[in-house]
């Protein structure tokens, strides 16, 4: 007599839920790692030009090129984040003494050329007021552990963790590099099967949005951070490197990064230094924001297609979701809903005809 189970319904539902089992618990074993293999991965899809050049170079010895890539990418990446880490660590040293000092003794004195601003009389007026009161201050500091050395050792403890997942994501460069076509091939293969020839263009807005975020917001954020660090040393402010570094961070979201420099600018101005600041300033409007502000846009948008403002969007909601690495996932997804909304408007239109 047949069971249940023996009709095709049946055995579609259990295999399904075996499917939705298996690769539900596959994904629940390798989430600590998830994000050190798309990070990886992102490197290894960027730098495959430069690996096919060095297979060519070494004719049937992709073990050979895959660890002399994985080996230049490192170095790449590591020895300028050491150089600036050295450089920031000297900076915040310096940094946290001034902190503290605040922290004892209170805000110093607004320098008088504020009150000659337009508005300047409120300002000083407003800093007056939280300068009278140096219990707010040092009770605003505490709550952001600026001065708290138990806060500074759980950043080294981040800072440790995040070293032992560049280290995995090293690692797994290398078996990228050298597996790479193979893994690639099935990836195609598999999505093909289950979506069809369409999975070719959706694989393909993948690429090119992975390749324009990272040349049109990671390495303009590092050029924005690069000049303004080189600016604020010329102006003469104080821990140059650190600031450029936080100038870099703050770009990665578009527009946002003149809000650090448009405050160094009031702050020399504010100390008398107006040539200075007058310089600091045309230097962030005319050098670092055009690289913001022209480049960006033309990089983003022109290989991807996708409206700028969609990209933003996909920046600011892949890092509120994702973290750092949403920088990648965010405009990825919205250039693979794109590509899929285009899809239907093709197939829609001869009906509508």
């Amino acid at each position: 007599m047949p069971t249940q189970l023996d009709s095709p319904l049946a055995r579609r539902v259990v295999a399904l839920a075996f499917l939705v089992s298996i690769f539900g618990l596959t994904a629940w074993v390798l989430s600590p790692f998830l994000a050190a293999l798309a990070w990886s991965g992102i490197l290894a899809y960027v730098t495959w030009p430069s690996y096919r050049r060095v297979c060519r170079a070494l004719p049937r010895r992709e073990n050979l090129a895959a660890l002399l890539m994985t080996l230049g990418v490192t170095a790449t990446l590591l020895l300028p984040l050491v150089w600036v880490l050295l450089t920031v660590a000297a900076d915040l040293a310096g940094a946290s003494a001034t902190l503290r000092q605040i922290a004892a003794s209170g805000l110093p004195a607004l320098p008088a050329g504020v009150h000659a601003w337009p508005g300047g009389a409120w300002i000083a007026a407003q800093y007056e007021r939280v300068q009278a009161d140096p219990a707010w201050v040092r009770a605003q500091m505490s709550a952001l552990g600026l001065t708290d050395i138990a806060s500074l050792k759980v950043v080294v403890g981040g800072v440790g963790r995040n070293v032992a997942k560049f280290a995995l994501a090293v690692f797994a460069l290398f078996f990228l590099y050298r597996n790479g076509t193979s893994v690639l091939g099935q990836v195609r293969g598999v999505a093909t099967r289950w979506l069809g020839e369409a999975a070719r263009g959706y694989l393909h807005a993948v690429g090119v949005t992975v390749r324009a975020v990272v040349f049109g917001i990671v390495l303009t954020a590092l050029a924005q951070g690069l000049l303004a660090g080189l600016g604020y040393w010329v102006a003469g402010i104080e821990a140059p490197a650190l600031w450029g570094v936080i100038t870099a961070l703050v770009s990665l979201i578009p527009f946002v990064g003149p809000v650090v420099w448009i405050g160094l600018s009031l702050s020399l101005l504010a100390h008398g230094e107006s040539v200075a600041a007058l310089g600091l300033f045309l230097w962030g409007a005319l050098v670092v924001s055009w690289v913001d502000n022209l480049i960006r846009p033309l990089v983003i948008s022109g290989p991807t297609r996708i409206p700028f403002l969609l990209v933003f969007l996909g920046v600011l909601g892949g890092l509120h979701a994702f973290g750092l690495i949403g920088l990648f996932l965010g405009p990825v997804l919205l250039a693979v809903s794109v590509a899929i909304w285009r899809e239907w408007l093709g197939h829609a239109r001869p009906d509508a005809a």
